[in-house]
């Protein structure tokens, strides 16, 4: 189960939130403390593209980095890759994280199916210089307890992780922070920073960290504090979203969030710069399960969320 298909089985249909209207590109001005890469993820802002079509629609409207799909890179020929990434280059751009083609969240023996295919997989992304993995953790099951979840988690993902790091790979976990997604779970599971580092250091393979994501921070009631006791080397790709107005912080719903800086309800500020602090040198993408977004056409909607990015990263000037 993908994540777009666990959040409209959690939650209801909505129209979901007013788009924020495109703003014209923010440069970062001269002592930017940014590092941090403006990524384009195609299927977060409902966009359909190939691997081909996504690079043409970053470099065309200014993003930085652009996500790699494993399954495709890992069936071209030498000739093809090396074709691909003179034209990254040309372009540049730069690779983003990928995401983990592993039913991990499944029964054993889907587990294992995935699990199988994922070396090929995992092989592709080093090829075409790849480093960064990632998915995420659902804050809840309906029948294993926290500890049963924890312990099956631990274990399945300590073998992910071995095989990414055969690779140079590194995975990052992204814990689900929304309440309403949680209460609708019988267990809950893990849905804190802290808790996703606890998880991190069990499965101990030292190439998993976090996908910190600004909505899921804001949820969990993080702080500053602590993004501020991760390093760099902790942090594998990030996502940016803000919240709507009107509606209490416990009653906001996973797949009716805003484009990053739309509103102003979460503190990206603060995000970003403990972020900055840290030296964090990945992507940033917007992953807004936005619903008037998703209605876009493909360069409008990469249009409305780089333009999104670039107002928010200006925060960092």
């Amino acid at each position: 189960m993908n994540r777009r298909t666990f959040l409209s089985v959690l939650t209801l249909a909505g129209a979901g939130s007013a788009l924020v209207r495109a703003v014209p590109a923010l440069e970062p001005t001269a002592g930017s403390r940014r590092k941090m890469t403006l990524c384009l993820n195609p299927g977060a802002i409902g966009v359909r593209a190939s691997q081909l079509e996504a690079v043409e629609l970053a470099h065309r409207h200014g993003f930085e980095s652009v996500e790699p799909q494993g399954e495709y890179l890992a069936g071209l020929s030498p000739e093809q890759l090396a074709d691909l990434l003179s034209d990254l280059r040309a372009k540049r751009l730069v690779w983003g994280a990928a995401g983990l083609p592993v039913e991990f969240r499944s029964e054993d023996a889907r587990f294992e199916r995935s699990l199988e295919r994922l070396p090929r997989v995992a092989a592709g992304l080093q090829r075409a210089g790849v480093e960064r993995v990632g998915t995420w953790i659902s804050p809840g099951h309906g029948s294993l307890t926290y500890l049963q979840n924890f312990r099956q988690h631990a274990t399945r993902l300590r073998e992910v992780g071995r095989i990414l790091k055969d690779h140079g790979l590194r995975l990052g976990l992204e814990y689900v922070g929304t309440k309403t997604s949680r209460d609708r779970l019988k267990y809950p599971f893990v849905h804190t920073l802290a808790e996703c580092l606890e998880l991190i250091a069990e499965i101990g393979t030292g190439n998993v960290g976090v996908v910190p994501d600004s909505w899921h921070w804001w949820q969990a009631g993080d702080t500053t504090a602590d993004l501020l006791g991760l390093r760099n080397q902790d942090v594998v790709a990030v996502d940016l979203n803000d919240a709507p107005t009107g509606i209490a912080k416990d009653q906001q719903r996973d797949n009716q969030r805003e484009l990053p800086a739309a509103t102003g309800v979460i503190d990206l500020a603060a995000f970003l710069g403990a972020l900055a602090q840290i030296g964090y040198d990945g992507p940033v993408r917007a992953e807004p399960f936005n619903q008037p977004l998703n209605e876009l056409d493909n360069e409008a909607a990469c249009a409305a969320t780089v333009a999104a990015l670039r107002k928010a990263l200006a925060l960092l000037a």
